[in-house]
């Protein structure tokens, strides 16, 4: 759960220079926290969420590693771009609902290539980054 908190923030603090790479101002923290907080609070708020969910995947990741007979950094970058890929489309619905949609750090999701390669490379630097902090492999079942 840790590997994965610590690698949700480092993708949080890198955001700003994968949004000048890819020349889009698209946020996952922003996402998160304005989804729920107006004003100042929406950033620590979105940095909590965020920290959280890394630790959702960190615990299911835990359990796919001890199942599973693949490396633990393949198999973390392969769940978190599947993750990715599985939940992609439902940036519809922020497009279409976000209560901050168009403000910056939130803008149209779903059609750009710009924030799809984005999300993509937060996922891959997420999934290295979970399978390296996760330690030895632990004893299969």
């Amino acid at each position: 759960m840790l590997a994965g908190s610590v690698a949700a923030l480092l993708w949080a603090a890198q955001e700003p220079l994968d949004q000048r790479v890819f020349g889009y101002g698209y946020s996952d923290v922003a996402v998160l926290g304005k989804g729920v907080a107006r004003g100042r609070a929406w950033r620590p708020v979105g940095l909590a969420f965020h920290a959280v969910n890394g630790a959702i995947f960190g615990l299911a990741f835990h359990e796919a590693r001890r199942r599973l007979p693949v490396g633990s950094r393949k198999l973390a970058v392969g769940m978190a771009v599947g993750e990715h890929l599985a939940l992609y489309p439902l940036c519809f619905f922020i497009d279409r609902y976000h209560p901050a949609r168009g403000e910056p750090g939130v803008p149209p999701l779903l059609a750009s290539g710009r924030a799809f390669a984005q999300a993509t490379w937060r996922h891959v630097l997420f999934g290295f980054v979970v399978g390296r902090l996760a330690g030895p492999e632990p004893p299969r079942r």
